[in-house]
């Protein structure tokens, strides 16, 4: 049997990089982080930690039980909360991640409705693309995630996915009724390495590969820039509902995606999940 208190020694190793960060983190003593690690290994027949300089690292099978380590903990801490809640909703916590666009415009009024029906539940907010909140979602980080995808299949990954809205894409520019052909030679604002793969693929599909003058993840500045006449660029339907500068004139897109509530694990979700879901179901039906 793997003990719960050495497996979350591991995960802390693992993610602070050494025995002195995972004591302190823990508030443990740098020879009660050893001595767990050594009963660890004993336990799993397995070298987990090898010497490397003054420090330590983690072997190929550190690694990969530290993953899992972090996983389990995570479950076990969410876990925690779900039974803490069940006495009833007059307390209890949901940790939501979502997209920005999401965040401005789907989250507020669900949170509102939430504050109205149930005063006392704490409710956490991460800016989180999807990329990164589906794994803090599956290491027990998040409650629930709000995600997007651009094509119509779902990953088999173990989240459980459930449909809210389409979200169709709008190009920026400076006239109305252009397609992203028609700026096959402009300068283009872009987002980061996350956010500008669907881009890249969008503008692939019209037959051209876009320059790339700008790089930004903030709608002000991208509109700002598009206003003064240094690119174009595409925004969600929700981004540009939170806000429109003007001057910058929108043409809807024959591509849209789709946005998703996802969850982990079995349900029926804790209570604090599920009031914050059913709000925000709300907000998506009105």
């Amino acid at each position: 049997m793997l003990d719960l208190v050495r497996l979350r020694v591991l995960a802390a190793v693992a993610a602070h990089g050494s025995v002195t960060a995972a004591a302190t983190a823990l508030h443990y003593t740098q020879p009660t982080v050893s001595h767990h690690l050594a009963r660890l290994e004993a336990a799993t027949g397995a070298k987990l930690v090898r010497r490397s300089g003054r420090g330590i690292r983690l072997t190929p099978e550190g690694e990969v039980l530290a993953r899992r380590a972090a996983e389990i903990v995570g479950r076990v801490d969410a876990a925690d909360a779900e039974l803490a809640a069940l006495v009833g909703l007059r307390s209890g916590r949901v940790r939501v991640g979502a997209f920005s666009s999401a965040l401005s415009e789907l989250v507020p009024p669900a949170a509102a409705g939430l504050r109205r029906d149930h005063p006392n539940l704490e409710l956490e907010l991460t800016d989180a693309h999807p990329r990164v909140a589906v794994p803090r979602l599956r290491a027990g980080e998040l409650d629930l995630a709000i995600v997007f995808r651009y094509d119509g299949e779902l990953p088999d990954d173990g989240i459980r996915y459930t449909y809210l809205r389409d979200d169709p894409m709008h190009l920026l520019s400076r006239r109305t009724g252009e397609t992203l052909a028609d700026h096959r030679d402009s300068d283009w604002i872009a987002g980061c390495v996350n956010c500008r793969r669907e881009l890249l693929q969008h503008c692939a599909d019209a037959g051209f590969t876009p320059r790339i003058a700008f790089t930004s993840d903030d709608l002000i500045v991208k509109q700002a820039f598009v206003r003064a006449g240094l690119g174009v660029t595409t925004t969600p339907g929700l981004a540009l509902r939170a806000h429109r500068a003007a001057g910058v004139r929108s043409t809807e897109l024959p591509i849209v995606r789709r946005i998703f509530l996802a969850t982990y694990g079995e349900p029926p979700d804790p209570p604090a999940t599920g009031a914050f879901i059913d709000a925000l179901k709300r907000v998506t039906l009105d």
